[in-house]
């Protein structure tokens, strides 16, 4: 059974797993593992200008065989003029339209939200992006974009995952409040890069009772919340493994309650650093200091 689709504030609909092109395939051909994905029931893929990937993405996509209309394709603005970044975006991607235009961090229109938001009310208004939306914004963030918006951001994309919960619930809850869904990224953190941590066990004995796998079990955490999962992989058996969520029941409140407090008292870890997750940082951190400074 494949993964639903959750409706959006603006009247479209979205669906509610993606493949994610950032990390391990930041500044690297994609074409393989998109199409990959592809085959193995993704419909949803997530890229972004500061990849440096959406022309491999694009040309997965193309290669595909599948209709448009049966894909939901999402990037973000990171550098440049936007209208400029977008337009390189889509020649890249071998589209006329994206599903969903991102500002990928709020540094980028944090002196002047309003204005900056406009620029994304416009793209939307003229049919270059179906819906639009914010990714890494805190609540003060949405709170002051949302005084002056004449469209809701339709997501807010951020990092999320058990151990940063008790610090996002806020956040979670003003977006749900607005109608703003959120989406979540680096939810594997637990498995990847804080293992040994106090979520192990509920984790693991949810995972018992349902007989799924630990990386399931928190993807149906992570569906608890309302979030979109978006997450990425080289290996077919854990596309598979990923796409099967969907066939799995809820976890109960229990198993949730016993999670989230798991995690409450995990806040403190500090995930090891993936060597290419360093490197992504630091290029968004340089293009966004270049960004800044022709801007001023």
């Amino acid at each position: 059974m494949p993964f639903e689709q959750i409706a959006l504030n603006d009247g479209n609909k979205i669906p509610a797993i993606a493949f994610g092109t950032g990390t391990a395939l930041f500044g690297n051909d994609a074409t393989e593992y998109v199409a990959r994905a592809l085959d193995n029931g993704f419909s949803h893929v997530d890229t972004a200008q500061i990849y440096n990937n959406e022309e491999s993405v694009g040309q997965a996509i193309k290669e595909s065989g599948f209709e448009r209309s049966d894909l939901f394709i999402t990037t973000k603005w990171g550098r440049e003029d936007v209208r400029d970044a977008l337009n390189a975006s889509l020649s890249k991607l071998g589209l006329k339209q994206v599903d969903l235009y991102l500002i990928h961090f709020p540094g980028l229109i944090e002196n002047d939200i309003e204005n900056g938001w406009k620029q994304l009310e416009r793209i939307k208004d003229e049919g270059l992006a179906k819906s639009i939306g914010v990714s890494n914004f805190n609540v003060e963030q949405l709170q002051t974009l949302l005084k002056t918006a004449r469209i809701k951001p339709a997501v807010n994309q951020i990092r999320f995952h058990p151990y940063n919960y008790a610090e996002h619930k806020a956040l979670l809850e003003y977006s749900a409040q607005h109608g703003i869904v959120t989406e979540a990224y680096s939810s594997l953190t637990p498995i990847t890069r804080i293992p040994g941590g106090p979520v192990d066990a509920p984790v693991a004995a949810a995972a018992a009772r349902l007989g799924a796998t630990p990386a399931q079990v928190i993807f149906l955490w992570v569906r608890s919340k309302g979030a979109v999962i978006v997450t990425t992989t080289s290996n077919v058996k854990r596309l598979k493994e990923y796409q099967a969520v969907a066939d799995l029941p809820p976890l109960t409140q229990d198993e949730i309650d016993a999670i989230d407090e798991a995690g409450a008292h995990g806040s403190s870890l500090k995930p090891s650093a993936h060597p290419k997750s360093v490197l992504a940082l630091a290029l968004i951190i340089f293009g966004f200091i270049l960004f800044r400074t022709a801007w001023v």
